[in-house]
């Protein structure tokens, strides 16, 4: 399979295509996005790649890595060393993210960059296994896609 890769400015953030495209994209306001979550948790940036990707290449990685059948939006692979400092992997399915962009009537970008809010958090530190974690998330999601 074919990977493209959109170069940012910031080599620490990087952004990559698999099979997919997204119409629009900004990787100048994903960096910003990506770079004001980390500064306002008061977290370092370490190295993190986007894969944006479909939903059947998420569904084997979800099958292989962590035993789930489910089709899901994001996974977050942390890689994190130091204190404080975030580095990891966020896989996102642009199919899955389309679905619900549709399903709860928002624009494609804005679900997008919720996703990717998501998966910044998810290496923050943040869960959202119960329903008082995912209220955390959700409202962290959302202060940090006002800042956009």
């Amino acid at each position: 399979m074919r990977v493209n890769q959109l170069f940012s400015s910031d080599p620490e953030i990087s952004f990559h295509f698999e099979g997919t495209h997204v119409q629009g994209f900004c990787n100048q306001k994903a960096l910003k996005l990506t770079k004001q979550i980390i500064s306002l948790e008061s977290k370092t940036l370490g190295q993190i790649q986007f894969v944006f990707c479909t939903d059947d290449h998420l569904l084997e990685i979800n099958q292989e890595f962590l035993n789930h059948q489910d089709y899901t939006d994001t996974i977050t692979f942390d890689y994190t060393e130091e204190l404080n400092s975030l580095s990891g992997d966020i896989f996102i399915s642009v199919d899955r993210v389309r679905e619900n962009a549709e399903k709860y009537q928002q624009n494609m970008l804005t679900e997008l960059y919720r996703v990717m809010a998501h998966g910044v958090l998810h290496l923050a530190g943040y869960k959202d296994k119960t329903p008082a974690e995912k209220e955390i998330m959700n409202e962290k999601e959302d202060y940090y896609l006002s800042l956009l």
